[in-house]
């Protein structure tokens, strides 16, 4: 089906349920319960952070993953392509699709210069070119180039901009041919609050396109050279294969899939400042890909996913929050579960985050997915064992004989 094996069409049918149903899975506690006030995360300004991450990742993924090229500069590529679709909006319209196309294209053009120089370097010395790209880059839109990126002050759309194509009576913010993005329609019952984005559901749509695009390169003969470039770069050589064209298309791909994820960023938010350049954003791309496992299809949507919902639903939590849910608790108990959790929450998000990543790192190299890989060979293989057991019973016990 649509050119996969019957396995990653499963894996692929499993991430279009679980992202045209998140809305709903990610909402599992009564909206005015003080879990669902905490813990629900199917709001659509966090759901469309998901998808747009989980894009991101998937393109870093195809360079980090299959060619074991790490680059440190993948935010540039973010950045670029969030400038170029505020600029479409001031120029032309509030109208996304050319500003996704040309965020694209432009970050695909940009990503073609860097990676041409930082491909002339392996390992190391390639990761510091792509993070001192990314960091001039950085300065470029922070200080130098502020009649195009308006600085710290971030570039965005004014009323006395031209929008030569906006039409009479068109959407004053970001839209699909007249629909607009915060446009949305919510679903009520039994104390639950479900609420579909037309901004989220093109954010999902794109990002199982960029799902399926992936699976695809994966298993193609191209991806089997990135792999090989990651098995043995110097072996290949020797067969007589230039390796440098082939890891500057997976450059380029995980280029435009960052300038993707920068025009979305812009469809829903059109206000773009530096901030998305910087080397800190950089590393938590690789962060997320290392969390869900590198060179795995499914995991960078899972790292990313689990990221964020610390970041924007872990983060929240404070000592209000943690006795209200322990108030059944004995009072002393309670005083001192919260004092425990407290330093992992709230402000020290990043310390949950940080034991986490360890965790990941040393026990499981192939991130939540080899964990989850785990839990499910140790299920099965514990029902092996009841089945033979079984088996070797009904062996032993003599049949009874015919009535």
């Amino acid at each position: 089906m649509l050119g996969l094996t019957k396995k990653d069409f499963s894996l692929f049918i499993l991430v279009v349920a679980l992202t045209l149903l998140a809305p709903i899975i990610l909402n599992p506690f009564p909206v005015n319960s003080s879990l669902g006030q905490t813990f629900n995360a199917g709001y659509p300004a966090l759901l469309q952070r998901f998808a747009i991450f989980g894009i991101l990742v998937v393109g870093f993924n195809i360079l980090f993953g299959l060619t074991g090229y790490l680059s440190f500069g993948h935010a540039a590529f973010l950045g670029v392509g969030s400038y170029a679709a505020v600029w479409m909006f001031k120029l032309l319209s509030f109208n996304i699709i050319p500003a996704i196309v040309l965020s694209v294209v432009v970050a695909g053009l940009f990503s073609v210069v860097i990676g041409y120089v930082s491909l002339r370097r392996s390992g190391i010395y390639f990761s510091i070119l792509t993070l001192a790209f990314a960091q001039m880059s950085y300065a470029l839109a922070y200080s130098v180039l502020t009649p195009l990126t308006n600085g710290e002050t971030g570039l965005q759309v004014y009323p006395s901009d031209p929008q030569v194509l906006a039409s009479v009576g068109a959407p004053s913010a970001p839209h699909i041919f007249g629909l607009p993005m915060a446009q949305s329609a919510t679903w009520s019952g039994g104390g639950w609050v479900f609420t579909f984005e037309v901004g989220y559901y093109l954010c999902a749509l794109m990002l199982i396109l960029a799902f399926y695009l992936s699976i695809r390169i994966f298993r193609s003969p191209f991806g089997m050279m990135l792999r090989a470039i990651k098995s043995n770069q110097t072996r290949m050589n020797y067969t007589g294969l230039n390796a440098k064209p082939y890891m500057l298309r997976a450059f380029i791909i995980s280029g435009m899939y960052a300038g993707l994820a920068g025009g979305l960023l812009a469809a829903m938010d059109p206000l773009t400042g530096a901030e998305r350049m910087y080397w800190t954003a950089s590393g938590e791309i690789v962060v997320m890909a290392i969390l869900g496992g590198v060179g795995t299809l499914i995991g960078p949507v899972v790292g990313s996913g689990v990221i964020k919902y610390l970041e924007n639903i872990v983060s929240k939590i404070n000592d209000n929050v943690l006795h209200s849910a322990l108030r059944a608790l004995p009072d002393g108990l309670e005083n001192f579960l919260v004092n425990i959790i407290h330093p992992f929450v709230g402000e020290g998000w990043h310390l949950t985050l940080g034991l986490l990543f360890m965790v990941v790192v040393i026990f499981l190299p192939g991130g939540l997915v080899q964990g989850g890989q785990k839990l499910g060979a140790m299920f099965n293989r514990q029902s092996g064992n009841t089945t033979a057991a079984e088996r070797d019973a009904a062996r032993q016990t003599p049949s009874k004989p015919a009535e």
